[in-house]
């Protein structure tokens, strides 16, 4: 998938040979690598990006319709969900692939680079684009790395979970 705007070029490929993730920033770098280790997938990640917000926001875009393009019209789970430890922090996931909405209750304060905002921007663009009902909550933690290090860990579990072929669409009214 390769979205072009005025602000970004980004490029991402599910199923590559082997991972490589350059998107310039060293901190969603790490992200996108534990996102895609948990969801035991290979992925290529390319960007150019005037802003760190445009960049977060359009690549949790493009990671979307990747994950819609690479799901089709397959009978997936459609559910997934994790909780998951990292040091000091607990952090929830629960999604459905369904519906855009999301549920961001995290709280920390910014520190490193690591921003509360740009993690926010990355989630919504990801739940409304698939679409996807998500839930992230925090339960504990106090350092911004690990919290938000733990959020792409469950998240990659549930949606590792989520995306697995199924037999059966998993909806009683016959479409999702």
């Amino acid at each position: 998938m390769i979205r072009i705007t005025n602000e970004t070029e980004i490029e991402v490929s599910l199923g590559s040979a082997e991972t490589t993730i350059e998107t310039g920033d060293p901190i969603l770098d790490h992200m996108m690598k534990t996102l895609f280790f948990y969801m035991e997938k290979t992925v290529t990640i390319r960007c150019k990006y005037d802003l760190r917000h445009h960049l977060w926001e359009d690549l949790g875009i493009t990671v979307a319709q990747e994950i819609s393009s690479y799901t089709g019209k397959k009978h997936i789970r459609r559910f997934g969900n994790a909780t998951m430890p990292m040091d000091e922090s607990l952090v929830m996931v629960s999604l459905d692939i369904s519906r855009a909405y999301i549920n961001f209750d995290v709280n920390f304060t910014d520190s490193e680079g690591f921003e509360i905002g740009l993690v926010y921007e990355f989630l919504w663009a990801l739940a409304r684009t698939v679409p996807l009902t998500l839930h992230v909550v925090m339960m504990y933690g106090k350092n911004a790395h690990h919290i938000t290090e733990n959020i792409f860990k469950s998240l990659g579990t549930a949606m590792g979970t989520a995306i697995q072929e199924n037999q059966y669409l998993k909806s009683t009214k016959g479409t999702i």
